[in-house]
């Protein structure tokens, strides 16, 4: 029986889909990957079983072919958001006329549009497709990066910001949703971290970029920090074109795949996921509702939030303290030593990330790295000795970075259908940028150069995550045993097809995973 009929009651549903799909079980998994049957039971659990070999095989196909061009993409995408921090020690806010706060507002302005658009453009990421809009919305913010390179005044420069903030909006969740589509609830994190990593990366590569830049005497008519916005934002209009022609929008179309690995990659996901008769369903107003009103979903949104604070004020910032630590370098000297740090964190994005994937588990983990981002900021706040304060960025950097990866993955695991998860990785996204946007007035001028404001609101920040994450767990162990003491079949009886997959995470057999 297919969910198109959803006049059938629950309990006819059940017992003319899963015996179908147990036929179409075992190592023949083209029955399961087909539209209109649910391959889960009663409990979540998968009906159908796979061959670890030819998952493996597919895993591998999966992390060649889709994995390096969207990491890619964000790679730039990063950097076009944070190399005004670059071009700042480059005489941006002196070329500008920049005063007092100015440079904070242009920072701001992004973040106004950023958040904004997150969910709007995460549900436009579903209904247009991935595989087009990724390349768009990179193409776009490349032509607004290449746009900075021509402003003469604040106005300007907040204008080109706002339309940035628009493009880049829907990257991160984007990205996120995509690979959503191709991977497992476990592997996810893992594959997350390998994009994600390109924020630290961006730093580092980003001061080196940078630095190499300026060596230059100039670029067609642009000098100085100009020519960081020109160049770079003309390398990801080149990337993002041949995005077009790379990104495979689903496994359905995806021509580097056999029939038999398409299936492989729509069954395998579709088990995973309760009562889905679809890997891809219809938009429904009550998943979207549920997506975005779901207590796991809002809690790692604050999360996020209070991660983005410590990433992105490190991010904008780490400049400005370098700069602070090592007046007499020369500004390419401080470039490089902004470098380090940054390479380190990204190599404990993706060992965290790794063991998230080998343990299945996402919610220790981000209690784990709390911890390293508060003592990076006491030793922030608490020492004036320049090498304890750069070591202080190294510590901030190994653990922060990590948990973009894990919370988008747990905002992800946290719901059942495509529809939710366009609308709870969104949702995650919006609210960490909430957080960007604060981080933008956490170092402010008055304040350096010990920054006591902003060292101390990332102290208080890394502090939330440590309490918010902990009582999670608490949360779902306690939530998960009182769902065990409810009789599945009987909260379910009288409801149609249409109405079990649409319950979402109150579904009586549903269990959160940490």
């Amino acid at each position: 029986m297919s969910n198109r009929d959803p006049d059938k009651a629950q309990s006819e549903t059940l017992e003319a889909v899963s015996p179908h799909a147990e036929k179409h079980g075992g190592h023949d998994v083209h029955g399961a990957a087909e539209r209109g049957f649910v391959v889960t039971d009663h409990r979540g659990e998968s009906l159908v079983l796979f061959d670890p070999e030819a998952e493996r095989k597919l895993r591998l196909k999966l992390d060649l072919m889709i994995v390096p061009t969207v990491s890619i993409l964000y790679l730039f995408c990063f950097i076009d958001r944070a190399n005004i921090g670059n071009a700042r020690l480059a005489g941006f806010e002196t070329d500008l006329g920049l005063k007092g706060y100015d440079y904070n507002t242009v920072l701001s302005i992004f973040y106004v549009s950023y958040i904004v658009f997150e969910i709007p453009s995460n549900l436009a990421c579903k209904w247009i497709g991935p595989g087009w809009f990724l390349p768009a919305i990179s193409l776009g913010f490349g032509i607004s990066s290449l746009g900075t390179a021509f402003v003469h005044d604040r106005a300007a420069a907040c204008g080109v910001r706002f339309v940035l903030g628009i493009f880049e909006a829907g990257m991160m969740p984007g990205i996120s949703y995509y690979l959503s589509r191709w991977y497992r609830r476990s592997e996810l994190t893992f594959r997350l971290s390998l994009f994600i990593v390109m924020a630290p990366l961006a730093g580092a590569f980003g001061g080196l970029l940078a630095s190499g830049i300026l060596t230059l005497n100039h670029f067609g008519g642009l000098h100085s920090w100009r020519m960081i916005f020109g160049i770079e934002g003309i390398i990801t209009i080149g990337l993002s074109i041949i995005a077009f022609f790379t990104l495979t929008d689903r496994p359905e179309t995806a021509r580097w795949l056999t029939q038999e690995e398409k299936d492989l990659a729509i069954a395998r996901v579709k088990s995973e996921r309760m009562a889905q008769a679809s890997v891809l369903d219809k938009p429904d107003n009550n998943k979207l509702w549920l997506g975005f009103w779901n207590p796991m979903v809002l809690s790692t949104a604050f999360i996020f939030l209070f991660n983005n604070i410590t990433v992105q004020g490190l991010a904008f910032f780490t400049p400005t303290i370098v700069a602070t630590i090592y007046p007499a370098k020369s500004t390419i000297e401080k470039q490089l030593y902004t470098v380090p740090p940054y390479v380190l964190g990204a190599v404990f994005v993706v060992g965290l990330s790794l063991a998230s994937w080998r343990f299945d588990r996402r919610a220790l983990f981000i209690v784990a790295t709390a911890p390293f981002t508060m003592l990076g900021y006491i030793l922030f706040l608490a020492s004036h000795e320049p090498r304890v304060r750069y070591a202080a960025a190294f510590f901030t950097a190994v653990s922060c970075f990590a948990v973009g990866p894990l919370a988008n993955a747990q905002a992800s695991a946290m719901v059942v259908s495509d529809t939710s998860r366009s609308i709870a990785i969104g949702t995650n996204v919006m609210f960490g940028n909430i957080g960007g946007l604060i981080a933008t007035w956490s170092y402010l001028p008055f304040d350096g150069p010990d920054y006591k404001i902003g060292n101390g609101l990332n102290l208080a920040a890394a502090s939330a995550i440590l309490i918010v994450s902990a009582s999670q767990i608490a949360w779902m162990k306690w939530d998960n045993r009182r769902r065990e003491s409810k009789d599945i079949e009987t909260e379910l009886q009288g409801l149609t097809q249409t109405e079990i997959e649409s319950l979402e995470w109150k579904h009586p057999g549903f269990r959160w995973q940490p």
